[in-house]
């Protein structure tokens, strides 16, 4: 997998989760201990997050970090 689809994954994975749980990026980013800014570029695919981030992020959201990295189908361009 391309690392752009991955960060492109884990941004979609991020705002997903974060919608569902009806959780703003200030709360989110809060409960994290990480800056507001950091959760928007991550949500933009701007950003790259440390393992630690991941795994702060993936604790207030109450789900494993591998799933912020899962590509859902259709989200990833098809191999050349």
């Amino acid at each position: 997998m391309d690392p752009r689809d991955l960060r492109q994954a884990f941004a979609a994975n991020l705002r997903r989760l974060r919608h569902a749980k009806g959780i703003s990026q200030e709360d989110l980013a809060y409960s994290a201990d990480v800056n507001r800014s950091y959760v928007s570029k991550l949500e933009k695919g701007a950003s790259y997050p440390g393992l630690e981030i991941l795994v702060k992020l993936a604790n207030v959201l109450g789900v494993e970090a591998a799933d912020l990295l899962k590509a859902e189908p259709g989200d990833s361009a098809p191999d050349s």
